[in-house]
């Protein structure tokens, strides 16, 4: 059903990429979790802080990550971008640190850097890829294959989904490593590729989301807490198929200086929701309507509380499994706004990447 539905579309990698997602994710649980909900990944003993070093779409991942280890591995952890941990003239190196570098293709200079960095400190360190021949695999002590395939397509669509599915099992084995019970949460994860394949439906209203957004000369795209994430992973996603200027920000910073942006009248504002709104985020949104009066549109959980120019949403209870619908809406949507801006949605200008 899905194939057949993408063979109704425009030929590009990038949705034809977004689209192997549901199989990677499945190839990625079947591989690394057993029948009994256990994990089968090697990792060190005895961590109690995680540093996540990457780049671009790799850092969204991380930073995503590093709330996941917090709540779900009650470890202290923290992401960085590749090109500021090399400007670090120290780095934490005590023997309970470790160190994780996530890089899709393995061969990225910034995060091949931060890693030889690391080591000189005598870190212990953990690479997710999907290149078990690069240099970031085979440099690092302990690693995590993504098993995506290669990807054609400058934005990254399968490889971050796979990527984010590999940190959220890394999450839960070190969990499981410290005797916290994650079963129901590993029960709830083996679902995710179903809900993918359901929030695949959605295209249509996507496209009708994606042909409203591309009116506007700038977007601003927001969240709280764990979907901070996915709204950078949003703003790039868009920026550089679309060209459009877009911004990703925490709605509450927003409220400080930088909502001035909204009195441009061509502005958006898409709030991205991965749980319930709360009282802070619901006022804010009201008070954004009341004084600048912008089209307002909520990926996530509709609302009765702001009223809103455009909703997307997929039925899904369990915030770590919606996180994966939301990343696929958000790549639909990057898509359909290209394509109506006719962007090469494969080949933008002047970017380039290294494919593995």
């Amino acid at each position: 059903m899905v194939f057949d539905l993408f063979c109704k579309r425009k030929n590009t990698c990038m949705e034809k990429e977004i689209y192997e997602q549901s199989d990677i994710l499945k190839s990625i649980l079947d591989c690394y979790v057993t029948k009994d909900c256990e994990i089968k990944v090697e990792i060190p003993e005895g961590i109690n802080r995680i540093v996540l070093v990457a780049s671009g779409s790799s850092y969204h991942c991380a930073r995503y990550a590093a709330e996941l280890f917090g709540s779900i591995s009650k470890i202290e952890a923290h992401a960085v971008y590749s090109s500021e941990f090399l400007l670090e003239d120290t780095i934490a190196h005590n023997s309970d640190v470790l160190y994780i570098f996530i890089t899709q293709s393995g061969e990225t200079t910034d995060t091949n850097n931060a890693l030889k960095k690391a080591k000189e400190f005598g870190v212990k360190t953990l690479c997710i890829t999907n290149n078990e021949y690069s240099t970031i695999w085979n440099a690092s002590d302990y690693k995590m294959l993504c098993l995506a395939g290669e990807e054609q397509s400058i934005a990254a669509t399968k490889s971050f989904t796979s990527q984010l599915l590999c940190a959220t099992l890394l999450a839960l084995k070190f969990a499981q490593n410290n005797g916290i019970d994650v079963y129901d949460l590993i029960q709830d994860v083996k679902t995710i590729p179903s809900f993918i394949d359901k929030t695949y439906e959605l295209q249509p209203k996507i496209k009708q989301f994606a042909r409203f957004l591309s009116k506007y000369k700038n977007i601003v795209i927001t969240a709280d807490g764990y979907s901070y994430a996915l709204a950078k992973e949003a703003a790039l996603k868009i920026k550089e198929t679309s060209y459009i200027n877009i911004i990703s920000i925490i709605l509450g910073e927003f409220m400080h200086g930088h909502v001035a942006i909204l009195n441009n009248k061509r502005s958006a504002l898409v709030y991205i929701l991965n749980n319930e709104l709360n009282y802070m985020a619901t006022r804010n949104l009201n008070m954004i309507k009341e004084s600048y009066n912008p089209p307002i549109c909520i990926i996530g959980n509709r609302t009765n509380q702001v009223k809103s120019t455009f909703n997307v949403n997929i039925e899904c209870d369990q915030p770590i499994v919606k996180t994966f619908c939301i990343a696929v809406i958000i790549q639909l949507l990057a898509l359909e706004t290209a394509l109506k801006l006719n962007r090469n949605v494969d080949k933008p200008h002047g970017l380039n990447k290294v494919v593995k």
